[in-house]
């Protein structure tokens, strides 16, 4: 009995064959670069905590970063550019403030508002003129303690005999204690 490799003489392809040149094609083909992305650290942050755009795939070329608010390369929409070969940053016009940019183009927001919410948009510039974009979005809700609800005078909340879980429970005129459902 032949092994597979000997049916070369009888015009098939040896398996070793195939494996050199799918090794070869495979080591003379360079991998595609990674495209830039945004993360976003987190995705839904709570009011009046920091949010951090982290950018991933930079091209090694790249001289300078410019982010803008909204899914849009437009001026008037630009928070901050910053240069690499002069390590400046420069405010636009969508600058809070509140935005401090990173030599490797990441974005930090500190105090974040519910009007922050949305869509940033990332250009970087290369030392060849040319331009990658990319973008990245995460929402602000309202930090827990907004959400807890104000009770007023005369409410309290207490656990439920039923459920063991907190409920509104509103006092009468008379002092007597009533649930929103009336089934105390």
């Amino acid at each position: 009995m032949q092994p597979a490799s000997a049916c070369a003489r009888r015009g098939c392809i040896p398996w070793q064959g195939i494996l050199l040149a799918v090794s070869l094609l495979t080591f003379w083909n360079p991998q595609p670069t990674g495209q830039l992305t945004i993360e976003p650290v987190p995705v839904d942050a709570a009011e009046g905590t920091d949010v951090l755009l982290l950018v991933h795939n930079a091209s090694e070329n790249v001289v300078g970063y410019t982010w803008f608010k909204g899914n849009i390369t437009d001026s008037r929409h630009q928070i901050v550019s910053y240069s690499i070969l002069t390590q400046t940053a420069t405010p636009g016009t969508a600058f809070s403030g509140r935005e401090t940019i990173y030599p490797n183009g990441s974005l930090l927001f500190v105090n974040v508002t519910q009007e922050d919410t949305g869509s940033y948009t990332l250009q970087t510039t290369r030392n060849d003129f040319s331009n990658e974009v990319a973008t990245g979005e995460f929402r602000v809700h309202a930090s827990a303690q907004a959400q807890e609800p104000h009770l007023g005078k005369g409410t309290r909340a207490s656990p439920s005999p039923r459920t063991g879980c907190d409920e509104h429970r509103w006092t009468g005129a008379s002092g007597q204690a009533r649930s929103p459902d009336g089934l105390l």
